[in-house]
């Protein structure tokens, strides 16, 4: 049997080894060729959605092709250490050195070519549900057709078998400096006691916490300048936690005879410390990669609600139009002929603001009561009532921004030493002239001739549908222009039309976000399956000896579900916690309540972690069980 075969025979003998490894590359692989598919899309180059949408998905096939690349090695890593003792045995047989390397080489390079046809068919033959489902995530008009992907086909072929070349090369090295004796004793050799110091251990805490307090603490633009040292804080913080902590509160653990000696957990404390100092370097990875994955989901979700919100909400007409320093009669006048020819009903306001100075040096902007209180009753607002000297403080209030409690301070203008005595507060999101602004009686108004500026505010009331007043919306920017001259200052906003462009400018960092938050959910599962069956012959040989003197069926179940629990879900909820924490901190930042997005990808992450860890716990039991069978027959 020549070399060749006998690595084809290796693969398919050790299935069960190598089916975690060659399912996740496949699912990377089928990832990477979804955005292929979209980058080269031809409805992306005649400009069915805006431009960035290919270097967005070129961008998220580089994340997870780097992403690929870690997590083909580790796994890889994984494999040869179970095989060691298998790999010895070739050797006491007479298979030389460079024989194995190139037998390893062969191996990685099947499982490769596999997991990348697996990954491009899979992909190929979920394409038309693919590109359907873009046109809801994208708010496209229509699906995108289905195309044959050759230029994908080819990119992800290339890219990923020279990954697995690559991956090949570099391992068969993992191999040269073990010795026959290393080999053959594989994992049985003997483990020093895992120690550890309780300096580092109550130092990761403090990192951690102390990264906690200052999150939850900061607030506005100070949790952006504080968020690169807290983040490095919090992640060597966390690297302390698994590879000190841990092992320290195991120890403390083992200390308490109401802990240890109660019932069978002297079996699950008894190398509980090993397993935690063995796996710590995957558990702060999972930890790491998870929390990333959560955080950022949990982020566009919020930001999304929250823009959403912000245009919905603030704005409670239809459509605006705003003019600086001169009243623009044609660009109203095209946005009323648009609106008479649609045959939608609407109704139209006008407002001046006019900006003035105080003697004070201050500039205060200054409104009409008649125009105002127009607008804020089609809005249903509270109106203005003045008359005289006096003047209304409204106050623009916004999904991002409470009410505030301006000052009833009087004021006098620089022109003419007019006096305003403000005599009322009014909190309001109809009209956005400033913080704070003024209503004065129509007669106060025309008197102010001097003004530093004058802005010219249309709003239009229409009642329609969401499709008709987009479509509308649509119209009428593209008539008017100002999407395409960013040198002009006036400007125009269709409600409908403005969170339509929205929806696919998030629908496209969603999609991409989605993907890559897939892709590390599944390699930070995947990283535990793999550092688990490492050790499954290691629980194979202990529980087969315990079960001599008395292990019922019932109490293995019970302790291996409690140390795959602990095993699975210590860098999980470890994870869970430092994406809530940094969700809160970005809600502190923007002022807006994130936490129903968070709490829906919260949800959907655990929910498929406990899914993923009952499947794991089912096989990893049963295959512990398969130990006793074999030995009482």
């Amino acid at each position: 049997m020549s070399l060749r075969r006998f690595a084809f025979n290796n693969v398919i003998r050790n299935w069960r080894i190598y089916a975690g490894y060659f399912l996740s590359s496949a699912f990377s692989v089928m990832v990477f060729f979804v955005y292929s598919m979209f980058a080269f899309h031809p409805g992306l180059a005649d400009g069915k959605i805006h431009a960035n949408v290919s270097v967005a998905m070129h961008f998220a096939e580089s994340v997870i092709y780097v992403f690929s690349f870690f997590f083909v090695l580790y796994s890889m890593g994984s494999f040869l250490k179970t095989r060691k003792k298998e790999f010895g045995i070739l050797i006491m047989h007479g298979m030389t050195s460079m024989q194995l390397r190139r037998l390893v080489f062969m191996e990685n390079i099947v499982i490769g070519f596999g997991a990348t046809v697996a990954g491009i068919v899979v992909g190929f033959g979920f394409a038309q549900i693919i590109l359907m489902s873009a046109k809801k995530l994208l708010s496209l008009d229509e699906a995108l057709p289905f195309y044959f992907p050759a230029k994908a086909i080819l990119l992800t072929g290339a890219a990923f078998m020279a990954l697995f070349l690559l991956i090949s090369l570099f391992t068969v090295t993992v191999l040269r400096n073990n010795s026959l004796i290393d080999l053959l004793k594989g994992s049985n050799k003997p483990k020093p006691e895992p120690k550890a110091s309780a300096l580092l251990s109550w130092f990761a805490l403090l990192l951690i916490v102390g990264g906690y307090t200052v999150s939850l603490l900061a607030k506005g633009m100070i949790v952006f300048y504080a968020m690169v040292p807290v983040t490095i804080v919090v992640i060597i913080g966390t690297y302390f936690l698994f590879t000190q902590l841990s092992v320290y509160a195991v120890h403390k653990g083992r200390k308490s005879r109401s802990i240890f000696w109660r019932k069978t957990n002297i079996i699950l404390f008894s190398d509980l410390a090993y397993r935690m100092k063995d796996n710590a370097r995957t558990f702060f990875m999972v930890a790491i990669l998870s929390t990333v994955a959560f955080s950022a989901i949990g982020s566009l979700f919020g930001f999304k609600s929250m823009y959403t919100d912000v245009i919905r909400n603030d704005n409670p007409f239809a459509m605006k139009y705003t003019s600086y320093d001169k009243p623009s009669e044609q660009d109203a006048l095209t946005i009323e002929q648009t609106l008479q020819g649609s045959g939608l009903s609407y109704h139209p306001y006008q407002l001046t603001i006019k900006n003035v100075e105080t003697k004070d040096g201050k500039q205060i902007s200054v409104v009409a009561e008649s125009a105002f209180n127009a607008l804020v009753s089609a809005a249903k607002g509270n109106k203005a009532d003045v008359e005289g000297d006096e003047a209304a403080i409204v106050h623009y209030t916004s999904t991002m921004m409470g009410a505030g409690q301006p000052e009833l301070t009087p004021l006098t203008l620089k022109e003419s030493a007019l006096t305003l005595k403000p005599v009322q507060t009014i909190d309001t999101p109809a009209i956005q002239a400033g913080p704070n602004y003024y209503v004065v009686t129509d007669e106060r108004f025309d008197q102010m001739k001097e003004t530093k500026s004058v802005i010219y505010q249309y709003a239009f009331d229409v009642s329609g549908s969401h499709a008709a007043l987009k479509k509308l919306g649509e119209e009428i920017d593209g008539k008017l222009g100002y999407s395409d001259n960013g040198s002009s200052d006036n400007w125009f906003m269709g409600v409908d039309y403005e969170l339509y462009k929205q929806d696919q400018f998030f629908g496209v960092i969603l999609f991409v976000g989605f993907f890559i938050g897939i892709v590390f959910f599944v390699g930070a599962g995947s990283f535990l399956y793999f550092r688990l069956y490492t050790d499954l012959g290691e629980d194979k040989r202990k529980f087969q000896a315990i079960h001599k003197i008395g292990l019922t069926d019932r109490e293995l179940s019970s302790i291996l579900s409690k140390q795959l629990m602990i095993l699975f879900f210590a860098p999980i909820v470890v994870a869970v916690i430092h994406g809530a924490i940094a969700l809160i901190a970005m809600q502190n930042m923007f002022e807006y309540n994130m936490m129903k997005p968070s709490l829906t990808v919260l949800g959907s992450f655990v929910i498929i972690q406990l899914v993923y860890f009952l499947f794991i716990r089912t096989k990893y039991i049963s295959n512990v069980k398969s130990a006793w069978g074999l030995h009482l027959t």
